[in-house]
């Protein structure tokens, strides 16, 4: 089946290969969205009439749905937020300010998104504690020699990328967990890149915290989800203070209200809720089985059609098992930002710079490169279209090449 149909923005001629920055978002989700709006709009927790009390419904069944989901123990586990980058600084600015002292250390991978390498930096600074780093081998690889080696009995907070969204490189996250237990560490994953494409179970991989933004994963812009285990999040003080996440409010004093609320200050993106619970509708009706079986032929398609183009240079693992959709690459002596442009011209879209990971990129001694990420509404063809705009673009710049 060719699942471009469902998607109204991919039945023109553009090759989508942007999906590790956003997916484009099917019919039924945008269908979902309208419904509301024509239907149910109202704020939820504030009203006593019918709309309110539905749109109240409609949000805390969402919230239901994504614990089932991702299979947390108790639906106020999940917190709502903007997106994967407010979920981390919402753990930075309440769990590590309040948990990290002098000498203790945080750990995160070399691969991290800057935004769960920035908040670390100014948290570990504001504490007296250490930020250390978890580098990769020249497969694109965190070993267990370096998570060993790394993790210490000084760790206090572990930040872990499931999926690189520069590299592509699937993390062996549940082996980072169990160690940093052993350490008594707590474990941050970043699930941004890998929610939309496997299955995740937080209790199976005893994550203490997880997040991940819905746009990813077929849901509109500005959603994003914080999971964290109940024990921790009773005991952290609220990060953004307002309506809704108050008990009790004196001139003097305040008292807050219990989960999930006490994170969920001010109106909320109710919008972005429904879509996303209309995504993992989305998502389950097709399976992540059929969603790997897709991405499995058409990004190994890729690799091999890639790997024939002797100008192209390619950052991915060669162990194709703990490999996922995105692929990072070059164009040998051409900057990333003008193939991207050439390619444009074919109506092809990849992502060219630094992926919001710069320290990774000063690691691997390169500035920049270009980056096509995969989604199940790919197929070979696009793969071809790809490959036919990169051997134009190396054309147009052979000559200038040294």
């Amino acid at each position: 089946m060719n699942y471009k149909e469902d998607f109204p923005i991919l039945q023109n001629e553009i090759v989508y290969l942007d999906s590790g920055a956003t997916t484009q978002k099917p019919q039924q989700v945008i269908g979902k969205i309208t419904e509301f709006y024509e239907k149910y709009n109202a704020n939820p927790h504030r009203g006593a009439y019918s709309l309110s009390v539905k749109a109240t419904e409609i949000y805390e069944e969402t919230r239901k749905k994504i614990a089932k989901f991702i299979n947390a123990r108790y639906p106020e586990e999940i917190i709502f937020s903007k997106n994967a980058s407010e979920s981390l600084n919402l753990i930075a600015y309440t769990y590590g300010l309040e948990n990290l002292k002098k000498d203790d250390e945080v750990v995160i991978s070399i691969m991290e998104h800057h935004s769960n390498l920035v908040p670390w930096q100014w948290v570990t600074k504001k504490t007296n504690s250490s930020l250390k780093y978890m580098y990769i081998n020249s497969e694109y690889e965190i070993t267990d020699k370096e998570i060993e080696e790394k993790i210490t009995d000084k760790t206090k907070i572990v930040g872990i990328t499931h999926i690189s969204n520069v590299l592509g490189t699937i993390n062996n996250v549940k082996r980072i967990i169990q160690y940093a237990h052993k350490k008594k560490a707590i474990v941050i994953v970043d699930a941004s890149q890998s929610i939309p494409h496997m299955q995740i179970d937080v209790q199976a991989l005893d994550a203490d915290f997880l997040v991940f933004s819905g746009h990813k994963m077929l849901a509109p812009l500005g959603i994003g989800v914080l999971y964290g285990k109940k024990e921790i999040l009773n005991k952290m003080p609220p990060f953004i203070k307002g309506g809704d996440m108050i008990e009790y409010v004196y001139e003097q004093e305040t008292t807050f209200a219990p989960l999930p609320n006490k994170f969920e200050a001010g109106t909320q993106n109710v919008e972005g809720v429904i879509g996303l619970g209309s995504a993992i509708d989305y998502i389950n009706k097709i399976g992540y089985d059929k969603i790997q079986e897709i991405e499995k032929e058409v990004v190994g398609y890729a690799r091999k059609e890639l790997e024939k183009l002797d100008f192209i240079e390619m950052y991915i693992t060669p162990n194709e098992k703990n490999h996922s959709g995105v692929i990072s690459f070059n164009i040998k002596g051409v900057h990333p930002h003008d193939v991207a442009s050439i390619l444009d011209a074919s109506n092809v879209c990849i992502r060219s710079g630094n992926h919001c990971a710069q320290p990774l990129m000063r690691y691997m001694n390169i500035d920049s490169t270009c980056r096509a990420s995969f989604y199940f509404y790919n197929t070979k063809e696009d793969v071809d279209k790809l490959i036919d705009a990169l051997k134009k673009a190396y054309n147009m710049f052979k000559k200038y090449i040294k």
